[in-house]
Parts: C-alpha cells; sequence; structure tokens
C-alpha cells in the first residue's frame, strides 16, 4: 500500500503503527512534579490513517466503558496534537487500545495515553523525527497533560527528572516547556503497588494542596529529593530515607485517608512506601528478598497487591 502525501510536504504512512507504553508513578515521595518511574505494565495502541473523515475507536481492557470512542478519545486528540504540530492531519484514524494501566489510581493512564498518541502521530509520518523531536513530544505531552513528570517516564522508561522551564520564541512570546533527563535505576529495585478499588481524581488533589508550607519542610524535602537521585542509581538501602515526603502526601489525607494511614503504616515498618502519583494507590520500592516482600500485602487489607519491574524502557 503506497504512502499518501499531503499539501504541507508531509507523506502519512499507509501502514498500521503500534507502540506500548508503560504505567508510571510520579513524585516518589518527595520530588513533586518533578520525578517519575517507569512501572512494566503496558498499554498497547495501534493506529493507522484514514482516507474517509472518520474516527474508528476501538478500545479493550481496563476502562474501556469509561473513555471516549470518538475525537475525544485521549489518544486521538494526542494524535491530532502531533500532527498538527508536524503541520497536517490525516482525514481521519482507526485506533485500536487494548489497556491495563487502572484508571484514576496514580499510575499514569492518561501520560500513556498522552504519549501513545504522539508516538503514534510520528510514526505515521515519514521521516516524523524530523517534525518532531523527543524534545518537541515532551513539550506536546506536558501541554496535554498539565504536568511533566508521569509523561517523561512513559516516554523515555526507567526512573526520569521533569521539570518547566520558560522559553521566549523569535516573536518574543513566551510559553512554558517541559523538559526531562534520564535517572539511571539500581537493577536491584523493584515496585510493588497495592492499589485500592476506588478511584481519584488528580485535579481533586491537587486542589487539597497549600500556597505555602514551613521553610523546614522545604529544606527537608529538597535534601529527600537530591538523596533519591543517589539511592535509585546505586544505594537502594537509602530509599527509606529519600523518600520522605513534607510536601504534598499529608495534605492530601482527607481524600485518601485509607491511602495516607497505610503509607505511615508501611513507613513505620521500615519500608520506602510512597503515594503513587496523586494517588489513591501506593508504592513501595524495595531490594529485599522476595519472599519478605510478599508479606507487605498483608499489612494492606482492601489493596490489590501487585508486584512490578521498573521499566527499562519507555515507548516502544
Amino acid at each position: 500500500m503506497a504512502s499518501k502525501k499531503v499539501n504541507s510536504g508531509l507523506t502519512f504512512k499507509a501502514t498500521m503503527a503500534q507502540v506500548s507504553v508503560p504505567a508510571s508513578s510520579a513524585n516518589i515521595g518527595p520530588g513533586f512534579d518533578s520525578f517519575g518511574l517507569a512501572l512494566e505494565l503496558r498499554d498497547r495502541y495501534a493506529a493507522q490513517v484514514l482516507d474517509e473523515p472518520n474516527f474508528d475507536v476501538d478500545v479493550s481492557g481496563e476502562g474501556a466503558s469509561e473513555v471516549k470512542k470518538d475525537a475525544k478519545n485521549l489518544v486521538i486528540k494526542s494524535m491530532l496534537r502531533g500532527f498538527e504540530h508536524m503541520g497536517a492531519k490525516p482525514k481521519g484514524i482507526a485506533l485500536r487500545a487494548l489497556n491495563v494501566i487502572p484508571h484514576g489510581r496514580g499510575l499514569g493512564s492518561s501520560a500513556s495515553a498522552i504519549v501513545g498518541g504522539l508516538t503514534l502521530a510520528r510514526s505515521l509520518v515519514l521521516t516524523g523525527e524530523q517534525y518532531m523531536s523527543d524534545d518537541d513530544l515532551i513539550t506536546l505531552a506536558t501541554e496535554l497533560e498539565g504536568h511533566p513528570d508521569n509523561v517523561a517516564a512513559a516516554f523515555y522508561g526507567g526512573a526520569t527528572i521533569a521539570w518547566i522551564e520558560k522559553s521566549v520564541g523569535a516573536d518574543g512570546v513566551s510559553s512554558e516547556v517541559g523538559k526531562a533527563v534520564s535517572l539511571k535505576v539500581d537493577d536491584r529495585i523493584k515496585a510493588l503497588l497495592l492499589i485500592p478499588d476506588n478511584q481519584l481524581a488528580t485535579a481533586k488533589a491537587r486542589k487539597l494542596l497549600p500556597e505555602t508550607i514551613p521553610h523546614q519542610d522545604a529544606v527537608l524535602n529538597s535534601s529527600r529529593s537530591a538523596l533519591l537521585v543517589h539511592a535509585l542509581a546505586e544505594r537502594p538501602d537509602l530509599l527509606f530515607t529519600a523518600t520522605e515526603d513534607l510536601l504534598h502526601q499529608n495534605y492530601r489525607e482527607s481524600a485518601m485517608p485509607k491511602t495516607i494511614a497505610l503509607v505511615e503504616k508501611l513507613r513505620g515498618a521500615g519500608l520506602a512506601a510512597v503515594v503513587s502519583g496523586a494517588g489513591p494507590s501506593v508504592m513501595v520500592l524495595y531490594s529485599n528478598s522476595e519472599d519478605e516482600i510478599d508479606q507487605v500485602a498483608a499489612l494492606a487489607p482492601g489493596f490489590n497487591a501487585l508486584k512490578l519491574e521498573i521499566a527499562k524502557t519507555g515507548a516502544q
């Protein structure tokens, strides 16, 4: 099947593109809106451009009954934003999605959809990397998601540090641009996810955060974030100290009291437990024996335990 040239100079590929994108856990305790960790639990997407003005969307798996099946589908919206950035949109798109990442649990399901959509758009354009670089993709994903931590981990894999900086264009207009770098993760580190049945909207969790915090709390978080880089890279024995947080987790207790209580219980037992993203899931980072970590599930009634490897690769 031949490729299709469009007026902008872009050439759409007529073949189907496929991508898998890992789940992600943002913050990792003290690194609010900056640290992310990719987890080996992947949503899979396949898409093809259509000659007809139609969005043919089929979703199966996690949240299939909740997500949109038209142009408002988050993967489709992200694809269209990616095509717009590259200079032209196709008439229509066929999308197939197989979701396994739980929705509304702080595991980056929306980041997976956004990164998946942008990656698909780039893959469906001949020499798409010339029109959308990795940096462009992170910027667009941040624009769609509202913050860069999950999308950075979903795209790059492993651990990432993400941030937003101001950029001034040739026209003198300033904008906020998402940036990210990858971090080394010690091969011994794994994650235990404790996932409740209830969902929590990120927007609701964010509204609970105060405008200011005590200076000493900010100092503690600053030191723990710095230590977290070293702990992730080569000192898993420091993860418990490095994941201490006073910036955001406890302020969200009213929205997820069982989650915060569980984090406190696990940390009281010396485990590196944190709220995963905006919650309500809990993540425990560990490098000790599987037998020891298997006993943790008994401390978390009402939460489903899931052991996951750190995803070494992101969208692929």
